[in-house]
């Protein structure tokens, strides 16, 4: 019993490493005759295994999806892989967090203890600027559908909550061409191309309630740029899409660069001397680009552009109004 046992163990990590297996070929893989091929065949599947048959030629077996999921076995990089992907699941918004943790224990238990020992180092956190409100789970019912939609190329309707919704009647429906579901900072997207708009947009999975059935099949367009991941940066900077910040300016700071690539994030930061640096950075607004390069605690100096020297005169007259007691913007 313990060799069949182990025999059918092989067979399934077989039938799991390739769509189609000639009969032959496993029985020479496994050193048994196709017959005893057979019957270990006959017992995957009263184990659960979805094991088919296929005719012709070189006829043999194939692993098809079933009604249930039955045990599947890894090797070690596949068994770290889904650790790490489970392990980053609790962390995407995403309502599954329970079943992920759940699944990580599953496989977890049957790891042998060299994986076990590689998964347990492994942590996933996730920070949030302290003043964040905890984002919206978003159901994976939903992300389902949104994906399926996404996948078969189907026009889809929904109900979509703004914000501050309008008074009076209830808005129509959205009618949308979905092209890609992104995760961003915790949040669940959708984009797709507004029909009723004849615009791109982005839209918070976690506030759309779809509509039955989806709408006729649509021939798939490029979202702007090609990009997906630079358009979506680009609409949150408020830019067009191509994800590059709509201001953008220089200034020389009486700071060590060293200092100043702490705080920088995606600016760029170049060593002018000691205790002097070169900071190029953008911001979705002049003023706001002028506001950001003043939390540095230094003297600075506009490179350029003027609008950003400007920005700086509107901010000092209204830091000047505020310092003195005086009403006004």
């Amino acid at each position: 019993m313990p060799k069949t046992s182990a025999r059918l163990l092989s067979l399934l990590s077989l039938l799991q490493a390739r769509r189609d297996w000639p009969g032959a070929l496993l029985a020479e893989r496994l050193g048994v005759s196709p017959r005893t091929v057979r019957r270990d065949v006959d017992r995957l599947r009263e184990l659960g295994y979805p094991v088919a048959a296929f005719k012709g030629p070189d006829g043999g077996y194939r692993l098809d999806a079933g009604t249930r999921l039955p045990p599947l076995l890894f090797d070690d990089g596949q068994a770290v892989a889904l650790a790490v992907a489970l392990r980053a699941a609790a962390t995407t918004g995403a309502a599954i967090r329970e079943d992920a943790v759940r699944a990580l224990a599953t496989v977890r238990q049957v790891m042998p203890a060299r994986l076990r020992h590689r998964v347990d180092t492994l942590r996933v956190t996730t920070v949030e600027p302290s003043s964040a409100r905890p984002h919206p789970s978003v159901d994976g019912a939903l992300l389902m559908t949104l994906s399926a939609a996404v996948h078969a190329g189907e026009v889809l309707r929904f109900d979509y909550a703004a914000a501050s919704p309008p008074e009076g009647a209830a808005r129509p429906p959205r009618r949308v061409e979905p092209h890609r579901l992104v995760s961003r900072g915790g949040r669940w997207y959708l984009v797709a191309f507004d029909l009723d708009r004849a615009d791109w947009r982005v839209f918070r999975a976690d506030r759309i309630t779809p509509r039955s059935p989806t709408g006729p099949r649509f021939a798939p367009r490029e979202v702007p740029g090609g990009d997906v991941a630079a358009f979506v940066t680009g609409r949150f900077r408020g830019a067009d899409g191509s994800g590059e910040w709509p201001c953008r300016g220089e200034v020389i700071l009486d700071l060590p660069a060293a200092t100043v690539s702490r705080h920088a994030h995606d600016a760029v930061v170049e060593e002018l001397g000691p205790g002097r640096c070169r900071l190029v950075l953008g911001s979705w607004s002049w003023t706001a680009l002028a506001a950001d390069v003043g939390r540095f605690d230094a003297a600075v100096e506009v490179v350029g552009p003027q609008q950003l020297k400007d920005a700086f005169a509107v901010l000092a007259r209204r830091y000047a109004r505020a310092a003195a007691g005086a009403p006004g913007g």
